[in-house]
């Protein structure tokens, strides 16, 4: 088993009505119970499923359900199917979706005209009852996207549950505004083109999922799969994203949340935050720039951290938030605003870090010294490590129409000064671009190596 995580786990899809569960279910819960899991999603596929799923909810805290006609059993999504249907979706607030719902041309068990049918009746229950829906999708992926379209699925939102399309198919899905969600099945040797579409997916976009009893992480292939192996799928996606299990469970529980209304969430500003093996500073929300791909314009989270600040937070109050950094590797200043617009603050922490042996390092736009009038870089020097400056742009004017500086052209200009200046006073500097569509990367990179800098290219859309 993975080692535990301080965050809980969420199971998004897992089938605990099946009589492989039938004589020890109470242990199979307590054993999720110990292996971090919070929450199980238990959904139906059939009315007597769906049905099952409810009674399971109520029975145990941790449950909720999701019901719905899978399509192999489209069929039974005639009229009175559909009104059953509707009336086990007010059977109370532990009912969160509409699912299984979709198409599977892999094993047709069901003529695909009536699966067609039901799945577009059952987006239409969704959007009439305003819950979302779980879809299952097998060798059908035109079709799923096209009908997901053409319902209106994007005001309900849902998951593509078990994702088993490209990468381009994942774009598309996210375009929705649906998430993806993954089993085990990314932990299977031969199944690097899953992993390749965990990869190249934001993990805010993200579920995690057992489809139990089915499905069982490669290390218990053969045997019956359960709620507490939703574990080794959350740390394959910890190892493909660079993250720590603690944060793919603290971001996908959120993001179980966000689409189905239950989860521990942690909804306090955090002035200190950790991503990986570094602790963050959010000490300040405003900035110099207006960018156009900034996230906080439509959501404060980063990586399952809200970072809206109801006022600036003074040195003390940043100091007890940092408590004892010993356990990371470096302290870096860095929130959803512009660090070095608190100057003073910056020095009286890192002064206090340095003393305690901790490495430091600042993200910033580099216009602090057009913010401040002077150069700030001696300022810094022995008190910070690392400097990473969002350079973003290989002309002025390309900076300004992504960035939108609030001094304009003199903005870029001053970035590239602060470039060519900080490798005096801090030992690690490198320049940053965001792979946005129009940016010539190679050109920001050349620039880069012009003014004695590293380089690094980062995803617009992955924050943090």
């Amino acid at each position: 088993m993975p080692a535990s995580t301080d965050y809980p786990l969420i199971d998004t899809h897992a089938h605990l009505d099946n009589k492989q569960f039938g004589d020890d279910l109470d242990q199979v819960l307590e054993r999720a119970e110990a292996a971090g899991v919070s929450q199980i999603l238990t959904v139906g596929c059939d009315l007597a499923s769906s049905r099952a799923s409810i009674e399971l909810a109520r029975r145990y805290p941790q449950l909720y359900a999701a019901v719905g006609i899978h399509p192999h059993d489209a069929p039974q999504a005639d009229a009175a199917g559909l009104d059953e249907l509707r009336r086990l979706l007010t059977e109370g607030p532990k009912v969160v979706a509409v699912g299984e719902i979709g198409l599977d041309y892999y094993r047709d068990r069901s003529p695909r005209t009536v699966q067609v049918q039901a799945f577009r009746d059952q987006l239409a229950l969704a959007r009439e009852v305003g819950l979302p829906v779980i879809v299952h999708d097998r060798d059908a992926h035109e079709d799923v996207l096209q009908i997901l379209k053409e319902s209106g699925a994007r005001d309900v939102g849902g998951v593509l549950h078990c994702f088993s399309g490209d990468l381009d198919m994942a774009k598309a899905v996210l375009e929705l505004g649906f998430y993806l969600s993954f089993p085990a099945t990314i932990t299977y040797p031969s199944n690097a083109a899953g992993r390749e579409v965990v990869k190249g997916v934001p993990i805010e976009s993200i579920l995690i999922e057992t489809d139990c009893p089915y499905l069982a992480p490669q290390s218990y292939r053969g045997r019956r799969n359960e709620p507490a192996y939703v574990q080794h799928t959350a740390t394959m996606i910890a190892e493909i994203k660079g993250l720590t299990l603690g944060d793919v469970a603290r971001i996908t529980t959120l993001n179980a949340y966000q689409l189905f209304g239950f989860g521990g969430v942690e909804f306090d500003t955090k002035i200190a935050y950790s991503i990986r093996k570094s602790l963050y500073l959010n000490i300040t929300n405003r900035c110099t720039n207006t960018c156009t791909f900034c996230p906080k314009f439509k959501d404060f989270t980063v990586k399952g951290h809200q970072l809206r600040l109801p006022h600036e937070p003074t040195v003390a109050e940043v100091l007890k938030a940092i408590g004892d950094p010993s356990a990371y590797e470096e302290v870096v200043f860095c929130g959803f605003g512009e660090p070095l617009l608190r100057l003073d603050l910056i020095k009286e922490v890192a002064s206090r870090m340095k003393a305690l042996g901790m490495k430091t390092r600042i993200n910033t736009d580099g216009q602090a010294n057009l913010v401040h009038g002077r150069n700030i870089l001696p300022e810094l020097a022995g008190l910070i490590d690392a400097v990473s400056v969002s350079l973003n742009a290989a002309d002025a004017q390309t900076y300004q129409s992504i960035c939108n500086s609030h001094y304009g052209a003199a903005g870029y200009a001053a970035i590239q000064e602060f470039l060519r200046l900080a490798p005096e006073h801090i030992p690690s500097v490198t320049a940053t671009a965001v792979g946005l569509p129009g940016i010539d990367i190679e050109a920001c990179r050349q620039i880069a190596k012009q003014l004695g800098v590293e380089f690094r290219a980062r995803d617009y859309n992955e924050v943090g």
